[in-house]
């Protein structure tokens, strides 16, 4: 996948801040994707439109994975942080411990790209996108996008 290398985010992620996350957020991250952000952390795709369903979406960039400390302007990309402003509208039990969906990618006019990790059943997560519009409290709005992200990545297009 080519993408805009000025606009990685560093530091890049290692193995164990990888770890750290999947830990807290109770999650077993696919191995693509995991070579993917240790190496496009929060990047932007030259290759940045896909269809789902009969619309066109486009990335505006890849979140990435940081130790948040609070003291950097790109911290409203890490995964954490979106997750967190999210909060209740990705996901349909608020007793939920653990993730459903994990935001990856933020898609223009306020859409997200997500991992699902609702009906995995030890297999790894699908892509879905997350509809900022229709979606409430308890009530996350997906479109099925692909069956897991390395089928995800070869979907964009120009």
């Amino acid at each position: 996948m080519e993408i805009k290398v000025e606009t990685v985010i560093y530091p890049l992620p290692d193995d164990f801040l990888l770890f750290e996350k999947e830990k807290k957020w109770r999650v077993k991250l696919p191995e693509v994707y995991k070579e993917f952000i240790k190496k496009n952390n929060g990047a932007s795709p030259v290759k940045d439109s896909f269809l789902c369903g009969k619309r066109s979406y486009a990335i505006d960039r890849f979140l990435c994975i940081l130790k948040v400390t609070g003291e950097r302007n790109d911290e409203f990309y890490d995964i954490g942080v979106v997750r967190t402003q999210l909060e209740e509208r990705i996901v349909s039990d608020e007793n939920l411990v653990g993730t459903e969906l994990l935001p990856i990618a933020v898609l223009f006019a306020g859409n997200f790209v997500c991992l699902d990790f609702r009906n995995t059943d030890g297999k790894e997560p699908s892509v879905c996108v997350w509809d900022h519009e229709e979606s409430s409290d308890l009530d996350p709005v997906t479109y099925f996008t692909s069956n897991n992200f390395e089928t995800f990545l070869n979907m964009l297009t120009e």
